[in-house]
This record gives C-alpha cells, sequence and structure tokens, in this order.
C-alpha cells in the first residue's frame, strides 16, 4: 500500500532576495546581470525544494503532452470537414454536368458518350458560351443588325456549329410587347464554333435580346439594346389633328402640333439642322386673284421643337384678312398633311361664325349668285333626297319644312346662262341652294352633306357682281359656281359645323375614335351587365330572333352570355364570339335569301335582297340592323369586346346607310359586269339610235318580262339622248340599286339608328364606314413579310409580290374580312398579341397549306377574321404558319 508523502511547505523566501533580484534588474547592465540572477534563483529552488521540482515537471508535461493530442483531434476534424465538403461539390458538379450534357447532346450521340467524357466537360455548356456584337450602341432602326453566338465546351474548347445545338434566340419590344422576327446562319468556315444571328429593328425602343441553349441563358442572357429612331421622313412627318380647312381670326396666333416621324413612323427628334427654324419652313398664297394681281401675304411664324417627347410647334399669325392655301415643309419637301387651306376672318366676322355654328337645329342663310349650271352632256344629275322614314326625320324649321312642298322632285335641264339669285342654307347637317319663285315657293336646286366629301374651292370675283367666287363640289353632283358677299362667313360657318361634327380631325383614325368615345358616351347610362342569350345552333337565326324579340335598346346594350342548347361551355368570350360570327353568316350569306349578289362571283358584294321570300319579315331587316349596331358599340369598348361584321357589302348600301344619293358610278363596284356591259357602252357611244327610254324592263327567274318601271312620269315615252343619258344612267341607279330595297334598307336603318345614331354615321364616306364595319379586305404581303419569319428556308416573294398577295384572297378563309390594323401592331386587334413565325416544313408535293385554328368554343380566342388560313406558295415545299394568342378575358365575365 503506498502511503503519499506529505511535503512540506515551501519556506518563504526572503524580502532580501527580491530586493537583490529588483537591484539586478535596475543595474545598467541588465542584459548581462539577468542571466546570474536567474540561474541563483534556480540553484535555490533546487537546493531548498527538489523533491517539489520534480512533481511539477511531470505535471507540465502531461499538460503539455494533452494539449498536442487535442491539436492533432481538432486538425483532423476540420480536414474531414473540408474534404467532405469538396467531394459534395465535385458530385454536384459532374451531376450538374451529366444533367447539362443530356439537355443538349442529340439522343443518337449520348451513346456515343462516357462518363470520362463528363468528367472532361466535353459537351456544350451555355456559360460557356460568348456572345459578341456586330454594331456599337445605341444604333437607328431600319438597318439589318447582327450578332455572334460563340458555342464552346465546357472545358472551353470550340463546339462546331455545323451540329444542331438547340439554340433558340427571342427579340421582344419591353414597351411595345412585339416580337421581332430573327433568322440565323452558321458561318461556312473550317471547324467554325460561330452562329450568326441576324434581324431588322423597326420600332425605337429598348429591346430585350434572350438567348438560349435547351432552355438555359447563354453568357449573360438576358441582353437589352436601344435603338433609336433615324432621321425625320417629310413623307411620314404629319400635323397633329389635320384639317383640310383653317378658320384663323386676323393677328392670333394660332399653333399647329408636328409630328416628326422617321420612315418606319417613329417619333423622332433627329433633324438635319438643330435649329428648328431652318428645317421647317412656310409658304402661304391667296386663293381666288391671279398671280400678277396677288400681293404678298404678310404672317409671322416661329418654330419651337420639345426634343424629348419629339413634338414640334409651329406658330403661326396672319395679319390680313381672306381665303389663302398653306404649305409646310420640312428641308423643301411638303410634309405629309402639310398642304391646307386657310380662312383668315376679322375679329366681328369671327364672331357671326360662331354665333351661326352654335345655333343647333337653324339653318343660317346667305344671299349668292349661282353659276354655270351644267349640263347633263357633262355633270351627274343631282337626285331627289333618300326617303326616310318617319323615325328618322329630324326636326327642321320652318324654311326647311318647305322643301317638303317645293316641286324639287323633278329637275329642269335648262343650262343657267346668266347669274340666277339664289340663297344658301347652312344647317348642321346640309348645304343647300335654293331658288324662291314668286319670293314666296322655294325651290331646291342643290344639296350637300356636310361631311369632308363636300370640297370647296376659293375664287376670285366674278365679272358680273365682283363679288368672291365659291365652287362646291362633293364628287356624285355636278360642281356648283356660286358668288356671295359674304363668301368667307359662309365657307367658316360651313368647316366649323363639319369640324364639331367630326370631332376636330379629318384623319380616318381620329374619326373613328371620336365615333367610339361618342357612342359609349349615348350608351354610359345603360348597363353593361351580363344577359343571356340562349339559342340553338341547328335553328340559330330563328332562335337567335326569337330570345332577342322583346329585348329593349338597353338589352342589346349589355353583354351577351351566350348559351349554345345541348352544349356544356363557360362563356369567358368564346361562344359570345362564336355566336357573333355564326349569326352574321346566317343573316348575310346570300344562301339564305335575306341578301343578294348582283353576279354569281362569291367574292361579289352582298345587297339587300328585292326578291326575298315571303316567309322573311321585314323584322328580320331590323334584327340584323340592330346587330350591326351591336357590333360596333362593342367595338366601341375596346379589348375583347371587338366584333366585325362577317359580311362586305355593296358601297351603294352604305352610302344609304349615312344618307348619300345613288348615281350611277355605284356600278363600278357593285354589279361590275352590268356597268361594264351597258354602262360603259351608253357612257362611251352615241345613244341617238339605241331606242333608249326612260324605263327599265323588270324580267322574272325564268327570263319572262313581267312588268316595265317608269323611270320618270311617261318615261316610256322620253327617249333617252346624248344630251340626258347621264340623267338615265343616275334614274337607273336609283331604281336597281335603291328604290327596288327601300323597305328592306329602312327596316335595317331603323335597328341601325336604335343603337347607333344617324350623326355618328355620317361622319364617315361609304369606304371608311366600310373599315369601321367589316375591316380591310386586303392583306399586305409586304407588311407580312416584314414581320413574320421564315426559319430554314427563305422567301419567294421576289418577283411579283402583288400577285402573291391575291393567292390569300377572302376565298381561302371563313371570311372575308381582315382587322383593319396592320402584322407590325398585333396589340391592337382584340387587345392580344400575335406572334407570326414561319418553318419549313418537310417538302410535299402540294404548294398549298391550310392551318387550322381552334373555334373560340373555350376561354382562348382566336384571330378576327381568321379561321381557316390558306396560304399558297410557288415552292416545292410548304411552308407551316403557327399563330399563338396569349389568352386574355375581358373585364366583367
Amino acid at each position: 500500500m503506498l502511503i503519499p508523502r506529505v511535503l512540506p511547505p515551501p519556506r518563504p523566501v526572503s524580502p532580501a532576495v527580491y530586493r537583490d533580484y529588483a537591484s539586478l534588474e535596475s543595474n545598467e547592465d541588465r542584459g548581462t546581470k539577468r542571466k546570474d540572477a536567474e540561474e541563483w534563483v534556480s540553484s535555490f529552488w533546487l537546493l531548498e525544494h527538489g523533491h517539489l521540482c520534480k512533481d511539477a515537471a511531470v505535471i507540465l508535461g502531461c499538460v503539455s503532452h494533452r494539449r498536442d493530442l487535442m491539436f492533432y483531434i481538432i486538425g483532423g476534424i476540420t480536414v474531414s470537414v473540408v474534404a467532405f465538403f469538396f467531394t459534395i461539390k465535385f458530385l454536384f458538379e459532374l451531376a450538374a454536368r451529366i444533367v447539362s450534357f443530356l439537355q443538349h447532346e442529340d439522343r443518337e450521340r449520348r451513346g456515343e458518350r462516357t462518363i470520362y467524357d463528363y468528367v472532361r466537360g466535353n459537351y456544350l455548356d451555355p456559360r460557356s458560351c460568348k456572345i459578341s456584337w456586330d454594331w456599337k450602341d445605341p444604333y437607328e432602326v431600319g438597318h439589318s443588325m447582327a450578332f455572334r453566338v460563340h458555342l464552346f465546351y465546357k472545358n472551353g474548347q470550340p463546339f462546331p456549329a455545323h451540329r444542331p445545338v438547340g439554340l433558340r434566340v427571342h427579340i421582344c419590344h419591353v414597351e411595345l410587347a412585339i416580337d421581332i422576327p430573327v433568322t440565323q446562319e452558321v458561318l461556312q468556315e473550317p471547324n467554325s464554333n460561330v452562329v450568326k444571328v441576324a434581324f431588322t429593328v423597326r420600332r425605337a425602343g429598348r429591346y430585350e435580346i434572350t438567348v438560349k441553349l435547351g432552355g438555359l441563358n447563354v453568357a449573360y442572357s438576358p441582353y437589352y439594346k436601344v435603338f433609336q429612331p433615324g432621321m425625320v421622313v417629310p413623307s411620314k412627318t404629319k400635323i397633329v389633328c389635320h384639317f383640310s380647312t383653317l378658320v384663323l381670326t386676323c393677328g392670333q396666333q394660332h399653333t399647329l402640333q408636328i409630328a416628326p416621324r422617321d420612315e418606319y413612323d417613329n417619333p423622332t427628334s433627329n433633324s438635319v439642322s438643330l435649329i428648328d427654324e431652318h428645317n421647317y419652313s412656310l409658304s402661304i398664297h391667296e386663293l381666288g386673284p391671279q398671280e400678277e394681281e396677288s400681293s404678298e401675304v404678310v404672317f409671322e411664324k416661329s418654330v419651337v421643337s420639345n426634343r424629348q417627347t419629339c413634338e414640334v410647334f409651329f406658330r403661326l399669325t396672319l395679319h390680313s384678312r381672306g381665303c389663302f392655301h398653306a404649305c409646310i415643309s420640312y428641308q423643301n419637301q411638303p410634309i405629309s398633311n402639310g398642304d391646307f387651306d386657310i380662312i383668315v376672318l376679322s375679329e366681328n366676322e369671327k364672331n357671326i361664325v360662331e354665333r351661326n355654328v352654335s345655333t343647333s337645329g337653324v339653318s343660317i342663310y346667305f344671299e349668292a349668285y349661282l353659276y354655270d349650271a351644267p349640263s347633263y352632256t357633262n355633270t351627274q344629275w343631282q337626285l331627289p333626297p333618300m326617303h326616310l322614314s318617319s323615325s328618322q326625320r329630324r326636326p327642321s324649321t320652318a324654311i326647311e319644312d318647305e322643301d317638303e312642298d317645293s316641286p324639287s322632285d323633278s329637275q329642269t335641264p335648262e343650262k343657267v346662262k346668266k347669274p340666277k339669285k339664289v340663297y344658301c342654307y347652312v344647317s348642321p347637317k346640309q348645304f343647300s341652294v335654293k331658288e324662291f319663285y314668286l319670293k314666296i315657293i322655294p325651290w331646291r336646286l342643290f344639296t350637300f352633306r356636310v361631311c369632308p366629301g363636300t370640297k370647296f374651292s376659293y375664287l376670285g370675283p366674278d365679272p358680273v357682281h365682283k363679288l368672291l367666287t365659291l365652287v362646291v363640289d362633293d364628287g356624285i353632283q355636278p360642281p356648283v359656281e356660286l358668288s356671295c358677299k359674304e363668301r368667307n362667313i359662309l365657307a367658316a360657318t360651313f368647316i366649323l359645323s363639319l369640324h364639331k361634327n367630326i370631332g376636330g380631325s379629318e384623319t380616318f383614325q381620329d374619326k373613328v375614335n371620336f365615333f367610339q368615345r361618342e357612342l359609349r358616351q349615348v350608351h354610359m347610362k345603360r348597363p353593361h351587365s351580363k344577359v343571356t342569350l340562349k339559342v340553338s345552333r341547328h335553328c340559330l337565326l330563328e332562335s337567335s330572333f326569337k330570345a332577342t324579340r322583346n329585348f329593349s335598346v338597353s338589352d342589346w346594350s349589355k353583354n351577351f352570355e351566350v348559351i349554345f342548347q345541348d352544349e356544356e361551355a363557360l362563356d369567358w368570350g368564346g361562344p359570345r364570339r362564336e355566336w357573333f360570327e355564326l349569326i352574321c353568316k346566317a343573316l348575310f350569306d346570300t344562301t339564305n335569301q335575306l341578301f343578294t349578289r348582283f353576279s354569281d362571283n362569291n367574292q361579289a358584294l352582298v345587297h339587300p335582297n328585292p326578291g326575298r321570300p315571303t316567309y322573311l319579315r321585314l323584322k328580320v331587316y331590323e334584327f340584323a340592323g340592330r346587330l350591326v349596331g351591336k357590333c360596333l358599340y362593342e367595338s366601341s369598348l375596346g379589348g375583347a369586346y371587338k366584333q366585325l361584321v362577317r359580311a362586305r357589302f355593296t358601297r351603294s348600301f352604305l352610302a344609304q346607310i349615312i344618307g348619300l344619293r345613288m348615281h350611277y358610278k355605284y356600278f363600278e363596284t357593285d354589279d361590275p359586269e352590268f356597268y361594264k356591259s351597258k354602262v360603259c357602252f351608253i357612257l362611251n357611244n352615241d345613244v341617238s339610235e339605241m331606242d333608249l327610254v326612260f324605263a327599265e324592263e323588270k324580267y322574272s327567274k325564268t327570263g319572262q318580262l313581267e312588268k316595265v318601271v317608269e323611270l320618270v312620269a311617261g318615261g316610256a315615252q322620253v327617249p333617252v339622248t346624248n344630251e340626258n343619258k347621264i340623267l338615265y344612267l343616275n334614274l337607273l341607279a336609283q331604281y336597281r340599286l335603291a328604290n327596288q330595297v327601300r323597305e328592306e334598307v329602312d327596316h335595317f336603318l331603323k335597328g341601325l339608328n336604335e343603337l347607333v345614331p344617324e350623326n355618328l354615321l355620317a361622319i364617315f364616306d361609304e369606304n371608311e364606314l366600310e373599315l369601321l364595319m367589316c375591316g380591310t379586305g386586303d392583306i399586305s404581303v409586304c407588311d407580312f413579310k416584314a414581320h413574320a419569319v421564315v426559319v430554314g428556308g427563305s422567301w419567294h416573294f421576289r418577283e411579283k409580290e402583288r400577285e402573291y398577295g391575291h393567292e390569300c384572297d377572302p376565298s381561302m378563309l371563313s371570311t372575308n374580312a381582315y382587322p383593319t390594323f396592320t402584322f407590325r401592331s398585333p396589340q391592337q386587334m382584340v387587345g392580344r398579341q400575335m406572334e407570326r413565325e414561319i418553318s419549313e416544313a418537310l417538302a410535299t408535293e402540294k404548294s398549298d397549306l391550310v392551318i387550322p385554328l381552334t373555334p373560340p368554343t373555350t376561354g382562348s380566342t382566336i384571330i378576327d377574321g381568321l379561321k381557316n388560313l390558306k396560304l399558297k406558295f410557288p415552292m416545292p415545299w410548304a411552308a407551316m404558319m403557327r399563330f399563338l394568342r396569349k389568352e386574355q378575358q375581358p373585364e366583367g365575365n
């Protein structure tokens, strides 16, 4: 048994020892004596406590050994953790390489790779690829741009570009969401690893360029590039809110806003000169007097521009009264709509004109003299006004009501040989010239509508009364030459009434915006809530007519929720759009006999059928009119509500909708065969020996003569001569195009005007009305080519592009109505974006391809007017066209 040894307590050290040690430290030779002091203390401890020092040394040695062991343990753990993390990173990197390899390699080539290739990085890696740009920012639009994609393996070696890599390039305008077509080309160089991507930008702004390989971004994709607009092009630059005639006050400044545009209609401020006064110029000359008699026009102008908003303000002040013609030019080239007339009035005259325009429903008259009433040999005879039903008549003043009692339904062909005193009446809707017999009996000579189609020409003083002369021409009736003491006030009253009617601008798009804004205002108090319309697909017309038979105007203004019997579908806009398409086909297709064509051509325009079956009542035409009004109202709401009328009406029928008279020129578009065979023959030949009379023979379908219709009273005994043949042709047009379908047109207008006021339709001419209701009938091949892409092929539009445009005509579509907007602005079509891409298909024997689009019976919709698009290409391979539409639900659904 071991007995622990008890150590005696250490003997305290004498204070003298510490003093001696302290004295050693304070010695000057401290370095030398320190060693001696340490040896002395060590010897003292060894002599006094030898046994204690041995045990302490053992303890200190154990502690030192334990510290070394902990250091080795901690170091080993640290190394293990680091090695573990590096192993995990290696495994993840290896897995990523394998996945990336499998994504980018063809399935046929995967078997050629081994795990060794994965480890070596012998595969295409998007992050290792590089992109180089062939231009320097910023760059102008309109040029062919290109950038190059350099392909590399993961290990940094070049990847052969001729092998399929699945490179996807997407270029999109950030603000307008317009996709830009691109083409890819592999550079023909030995061992080339470069793919050249080319594209053309026509809209200025910021673009996003995304380059992907197998769904992964290449390098630092997406990239953002800014393209600037080009230089100002005079033919594209326009005056905002343009008028063909301005009414100004003498001495007062008027500001014209000019929108400078480049070649691709981009707002631009890139002018030739930095000084706006040098860029834009103005020339003004007086209308009427001869050049040697005209005096210099005194005016002031100044040009101020805002380069940030790309706007130019042209300030003009005239100090002379009269009628002038002005032309604004950019760098001595006239701008697009820079030609216009100016009527300058005094302050007193301007007040009179404003008072005339503000007096609604009352005709203002002016005394004038009528010159040179044209004969029938060189003019078109003016017909009596179209008969209107009582519901369509506008309340008028007593002076206007006298027209009904005047013998204006007949007009003598006597030529006016000397100036005749007449009275010119200007109302918000019409400009009429009247003569009074015995100073109490009014006789209407001419009537012109207050519309953009009625043009004024300003001449000098007449030779008899020395009064200023005005020529009125609407392109239908013979021009009327009048001299009036207050000519400028008369013309200014007409012009300001016109401006008030059309909303402040004469451009088609501005008139459309005004029309839709006013139409929404008309129906603003009527709710646009849902109303259920349950119809049968098998008898669509009858069921739709029955379902809406008791609908009021408020019901027609609501949002239709269409339900087809025995069909389950959620109407998010698709069934409603399909119903509009099908009901238009049921109403306006000639097989249903409500409307007819003047020829057997399937592409001929449709006209109300004068020989409709008896079971088709006139109420059906009212229903058709309400349907057209419904389409116009829905289109005014915009977005997914936009509807086009699936029909192409005759020009004469459209003219009757807006209140125009008939004339023989309508035969040229409505009945081309009749125009070429009879009308042109009468116009170009001597008719004195043709035995024609003012009567029209009407035959049955079997060719038997039914009756003879006299065009005028006793017309069967009135021969047609070279002097009155224009009168005969106009009366013939009145009978064939208007009188035969008077009841049908009246009932159609009754239904249409319940939803769309007559005065809003009157701001358009017949061609503009067709664009408004039905869209356009033409497809621009150049516009389509500029905004489409061919991948793997080439365009074949080099010889006769216009002929290829005719190949894509309405006969290849389910309807012959196309939207009025271009391929460049697809977002304007019911608020959706359309992407067109043509990809090369396999070579086939057929040269045409039919692309069916999904019918709109679900939540998604289709392109307006397109259901089955058939394109014909003169090439040995077929091209596949894909239309992608983003689904957008209308508000309130």
